[in-house]
């Protein structure tokens, strides 16, 4: 039987002051970003060092205590809530670059710092790290739950820029997988069965990552047009014709009224793309000139372009204050964000389909998408006081997540299982979702890392 009582107790010992049972601590780590219940650990450690993480475990280990990674609590499907209670281990004091390689491109990072510190640090370098999830997500976090986004299209997502990783097992072993070289045939590929656990299987303590040189010229470019499948279409082509773009969002009209009342724009309320182009002078005008010949055949108009940093800027933050943008919509409303990924030639279906489908119930729901790579995000707001709404919302998530397995798809394309989307694993993975859970068990056999989540441990 877990002992959380005696694991707290030989905690306090170990960690003294960096163990808190606070009850506005515990609240803040038993939050999340959407509609899940509130759920407090019993504790929270925050260690200074991979060993302390090892000692964390191993007592925990000890006393059958669930242990949780903790970075900043901006993932959607609860993937860091404790709901077996137990301690939670936040990141917040493990946040160093401890080397950055200009000449090999890399640079190796405790879990806690956030993607926006870690540039920073690497301005003066000439490089930069390129996966951005929207939020200012921990690497560590990001690496848990192989985090995407806006740039995955041109860069490629978590699990294509972590080289290697340091990681704290169940029983407090530390191991090291991948390595510094660009490329490797050693063995099983450890580092990619940990990017995506999501802390079921141990945890992240350094992450070598791919870095990348910040493009000598990049412009940003604003399309409208007048339906879903114009814009859509207008993605595919390019897609098809191998431009070299960094960003290709799709924003639909709900979603551009929002950001224009949270983000103070005055954009036209109707369908757009918002893109980015990275390269040299040269590459970035033909890019982007190739591309305001592609839309403008598709039916789009007014392109736009942005050259001066501060435009950019307020574009994407715009963009990725899209959450609180809608939800500002409708005060009091609670939301369930959720994102599914299908073939970029059945992108257009896939979106028209789950817009029919929400309006047939007489709902809307804004839609936004990284449509460059078939992935698009939906919100549907409802109010938490009344079950029929709670209970519409869940069944036009279960329809979109099955319409993106019949075309081919995945029921996540970035925001990752945790506890929202497990029922649906068996029916993208099969028979292969009981080797996940062989492999939990091997793993943890305690069943103590992050209990709950993704697979279902017996």
């Amino acid at each position: 039987m877990p002992n959380n009582v005696q694991a707290i107790t030989e905690l306090k010992s170990l960690l003294g002051d960096r163990l808190s049972t606070a009850q506005s601590v515990l609240n803040l780590h038993g939050e999340n970003e959407t509609y899940f219940d509130i759920t407090p650990p019993d504790a929270v450690a925050f260690p200074n060092d991979t060993a302390e993480v090892s000692e964390i475990v191993k007592i925990c280990n000890t006393h059958g205590c669930p242990v949780v990674p903790w970075g900043v609590g901006t993932s959607l499907e609860g993937h860091a809530l404790p709901i077996r209670g137990g301690v939670t281990i936040d990141m917040l004091n493990m946040k160093e670059v401890i080397n950055v390689a200009h000449e090999d491109l890399y640079a190796i990072v405790q879990p806690g710092i956030t993607r926006e510190e870690l540039n920073i640090e690497l301005r003066a370098t000439g490089l930069f790290f390129p996966v951005d999830p929207g939020a200012n997500a921990t690497i560590g976090g990001m690496s848990a739950t192989s985090a995407s986004g806006t740039t995955t299209i041109k860069y490629g997502k978590m699990s294509d820029n972590v080289m290697a990783l340091e990681v704290v097992l169940a029983d407090g072993r530390i191991i090291r997988t991948g390595s510094r070289a660009k490329k490797t045939s050693a063995g099983y590929d450890l580092t990619h069965l940990f990017v995506g656990s999501e802390g079921t299987l141990g945890i992240i303590t350094e992450i070598t990552l791919k870095l990348h040189g910040q493009p000598e010229a990049i412009s940003a470019a604003v399309c409208e047009f007048p339906d879903t499948a114009s814009a859509v279409n207008s993605v595919i082509m390019a897609v098809q014709m191998g431009l070299p773009i960094a960003r290709m969002e799709y924003v639909d009209p709900m979603s551009i009224k929002a950001l224009n009342a949270y983000s103070s724009l005055t954009m036209v309320e109707t369908h757009h793309l918002f893109m980015e182009f990275h390269g040299t002078e040269a590459a970035v005008a033909e890019t982007a000139n190739r591309m305001k010949d592609i839309t403008t055949n598709m039916g789009g108009g007014g392109f736009q372009y942005a050259t001066k940093a501060e435009d950019r800027t307020k574009l994407w933050h715009a963009r990725h204050n899209a959450y609180y943008a809608m939800k500002a919509q409708k005060p009091g409303t609670d939301g369930i964000s959720t994102d599914v990924c299908v073939p970029i030639s059945k992108l257009a279906r896939a979106m028209d389909d789950t817009i029919a489908d929400v309006e047939s119930h007489g709902w809307q729901a804004p839609i936004v998408g990284h449509v460059g790579d078939g992935n698009y995000h939906v919100l549907f707001l409802f109010d938490r006081t009344n079950a029929d709404d709670l209970a519409l919302a869940k069944s036009l998530t279960s329809r979109m997540n099955m319409r993106a397995l019949e075309l081919g798809g995945t029921v996540t394309g970035e925001h990752g299982i945790g506890i929202g989307k497990m029922k649906y694993l068996q029916a993208e993975h099969g028979e292969a979702v009981n080797i996940m859970a062989d492999m939990k068990r091997t793993l943890d056999p305690t069943g103590i890392m992050n209990p709950g989540k993704i697979v279902h441990q017996n």
